[in-house]
């Protein structure tokens, strides 16, 4: 059984993706290799018609999201949950299969940090820590905010999460796993290229709605508000022609504007937690079913024929 997650060129790291490999090791030691025949998809927003065509598919918390299409269900497939009610409800599967991300197990892998370091940190999504590269670092020391780049190694977010009171995350996983430790977080939102419906379905799950907190550095590059497709086309031709290197110097430019945000939002907005007896209740349930993966395991129920 092969382990599915997305992967950037490059050799580029991205915290939510890397999750699979460190948490699904601990987790399912012994249980992946390179045969594939039978992919197991975890912790991403997978779920869409990119997933390759195989002999059987497990889904353990993914999402749906990106792509074009969804994916096309069969009985080789094999869904022991999925990520919230949306992701249910667009796949056309039975409402109990919506529990949560699965990326929530962290939970009983890693141990919270005993004292804090940091008030606030903030965790940009993957794209724009790529776009924006050093300049995010400039902003949050104006902001007098730490700085946690969701390329690090994953021991490196984890420590700088756990060690920070109140997390602004842009990156979903970053919020996914700020609760889950028990770290109140602000979703931020920089640009509308973000998807919503993720963020949306993930918060469904543990009772939240969905409000992000806008640092938008340009009005014109940026439009405002959420839901907004177009308009976006000036921004596009420059990522097509040199993203990292306009991007890094735009946010450069407008450093002090976005910083002032972004401290005005640390400030002022209301942090988020689940209440603890709902992720509690969420991570048994998802225990209780990777146990039921286990079993399935052990019975060969994925052995694949010659």
């Amino acid at each position: 059984m092969k382990l599915f997650y997305f992967q950037f060129p490059n050799g580029i790291s991205n915290f939510g993706d890397n999750l699979n490999l460190w948490m699904w090791k601990r987790l399912l030691p012994g249980v992946f290799d390179q045969d594939k025949t039978t992919i197991f998809v975890g912790i991403g927003t997978l779920l869409n018609n990119r997933i390759p065509k195989t002999d059987k598919t497990v889904v353990f918390g993914s999402g749906v999201g990106y792509g074009k299409g969804l994916p096309k269900i069969d009985e080789s497939w094999k869904i022991y949950c999925v990520r919230g009610q949306l992701s249910a409800k667009a796949l056309g599967v039975p409402s109990e299969l919506a529990v949560t991300d699965s990326a929530v197990l962290i939970r009983r892998l890693y141990q919270q940090a005993s004292s804090k370091v940091n008030q606030f940190a903030y965790m940009p999504h993957i794209d724009h820590a790529i776009a924006g590269d050093t300049a995010w670092k400039l902003i949050c020391e104006q902001a007098g905010i730490a700085y946690i780049d969701p390329r690090w190694p994953i021991e490196q977010v984890l420590s700088a999460m756990s060690q920070t009171e109140i997390l602004l995350a842009e990156a979903m996983h970053g919020a996914i796993i700020a609760d889950a430790l028990r770290v109140p977080w602000i979703p931020i939102l920089t640009s509308t290229r973000m998807l919503p419906f993720k963020w949306q379905d993930w918060c469904s799950s543990i009772d939240i709605e969905y409000k992000p907190q806008y640092v938008m550095p340009d009005s014109k590059l940026y439009p405002p508000g959420p839901g907004v497709r177009s308009s976006l086309r000036y921004s596009i031709n420059c990522v097509k022609q040199a993203p990292q290197r306009f991007f890094k110097a735009f946010w450069e430019g407008e450093s002090n504007k976005m910083a002032i945000q972004l401290a005005d939002i640390a400030k002022t907005s209301k942090p988020i937690l689940s209440s603890e007896s709902r992720i509690e209740q969420l991570t048994v349930e998802l225990e209780e079913r990777l146990e039921q993966f286990k079993q399935d395991v052990a019975s060969r129920c994925f052995h694949h024929s010659a």
